[in-house]
């Protein structure tokens, strides 16, 4: 009996040789989490190869699998993975149904075709649809898939809280913002629920506009009672305060901010298109460099202190490290064999895994073995403490 046990819990054993349990001190900070899924996303966005990419997911779906949390932000992968799924379904239907713009010789069905208008040429619905069509519409959705299954396992993998608290001191006031909407909607849901479950235990119907407003109103009164003793929280500790910075500084935050952010723009678009392979990569790195310069500049305006930061540490730069190779070793193969990476429709041909991009998305499966281990208590850890006042007792309750 004791052999079973010890044969059982080997596999829990060698995560933890391989890579330590999660606490306070080595938490693997958010942003390496979403530097290694858009390195996977970038990766996914350059290739048409339906193999490659459900490798991509592949492997992105086996991390989220090892290191995700139980923590309720933690369930979001399973939306993503069916909103991916609608998304293949969707373009199909478009292809199916307006047409494809790839000329094809293997018919499957000839739709009744709808007579248009001559300002609407270029345009049908209905008629032909061939199997190379549909079969370039399948590649381009499942690409899109794969980008949109990459972004959920970030936000599977990632703490939003932390998230937010890492941001620069430039954008401070959003982060509360949105820390702020985030705490509140959960609130709202848990009120809607109690009230209802409180009609429903009295005999009194929650459905129609006459039960909306008799729900609605209590959970406004609470809404609002929150929002005063939130705003009177962060009154009193100071929220809001700035320092004086010069009319030079803020004028080159201005420039720094605005020309990175349109550098960030056109070297993501360079790099999730085939013709900007050239452009894309130098004017990202340059946009990166000047968005963080004037976040920097920026912060020099925010007072306030930051309560233990996370730490971007070796097993970070380890986890980022492999989704940026992922990304730049595809885009080099995307260069130099784009055959290989993009299978063709006219002619039909079967795909083919090629070799040299496979190994290098294998890379992406590094932080499956370097990243902390999740402890069994995360989701007590990870689960915001309701520090707001407690709504007020509604008139349905108290009935």
């Amino acid at each position: 009996m004791r052999d079973l046990t010890d044969h059982a819990r080997a596999p829990g054993l060698l995560r933890r040789r391989l890579a330590p349990e999660t606490h306070r001190s080595n938490a693997l900070h958010p942003g390496a989490w979403w530097v290694w899924a858009l390195g996977l996303g970038t990766a996914a966005s350059r290739t048409t190869n339906p193999l490659l990419i459900a490798l991509l997911i592949g492997v992105a779906g086996y991390v989220v699998a090892a290191r995700r949390t139980s923590a309720p932000w933690a369930k979001s992968y399973g939306a993503f993975v069916k909103l991916a799924l609608l998304v293949i379904g969707i373009r199909l239907v478009f292809a199916v149904v307006l047409g494809s713009p790839i000329p094809g010789t293997h018919v499957i069905v000839t739709l009744p075709e709808v007579p248009l208008p001559d300002w609407a040429k270029g345009v049908r619905i209905g008629g032909r649809v061939t199997a190379e069509g549909v079969v370039f519409a399948l590649y381009d959705g499942i690409r899109l898939a794969g980008l949109l299954i990459c972004v959920g396992a970030a936000n599977a993998l990632a703490s939003p809280s932390r998230l937010l608290k890492s941001l620069p001191g430039a954008l401070y006031e959003v982060g509360v913002a949105v820390v702020v909407a985030m705490t509140f909607a959960p609130n709202l849901i848990a009120d809607v629920r109690r009230l209802r479950s409180a009609r429903r235990l009295r005999g009194r119907s929650d459905s129609g506009v006459r039960g909306l407003l008799q729900v609605g109103l209590p959970v406004l009164e609470g809404a609002l009672e929150r929002s005063v003793a939130l705003a009177a929280a962060m009154d009193a500790r100071g929220f809001g305060r700035t320092a004086a910075v010069s009319a030079g500084v803020r004028r080159a935050i201005a420039v720094l901010t605005l020309g990175g952010l349109m550098g960030v723009c056109v070297g993501t678009y360079g790099l999730l298109t085939a013709q900007g392979g050239s452009y894309g990569l130098p004017a990202l790195v340059a946009g990166l460099l000047a968005a963080l310069a004037g976040l920097r500049l920026g912060g020099r305006r925010a007072v306030r202190t930051r309560y233990r930061p996370d730490r971007w540490g070796v097993r970070a730069w380890l986890v980022a490290g492999s989704g940026g190779a992922v990304a730049g070793l595809v885009i080099s193969a995307a260069s130099s064999d784009p055959a290989a990476l993009h299978p063709g429709v006219v002619p039909l041909v079967a795909p083919q895994l090629p070799l040299w991009p496979a190994l290098a998305v294998l890379l992406g499966l590094l932080p499956a073995f370097v990243a902390p281990v999740p402890p069994e208590d995360t989701a007590r850890a990870e689960k915001p403490a309701d520090t707001t006042s407690p709504s007020p007792t509604s008139p349905e309750e108290t009935s």
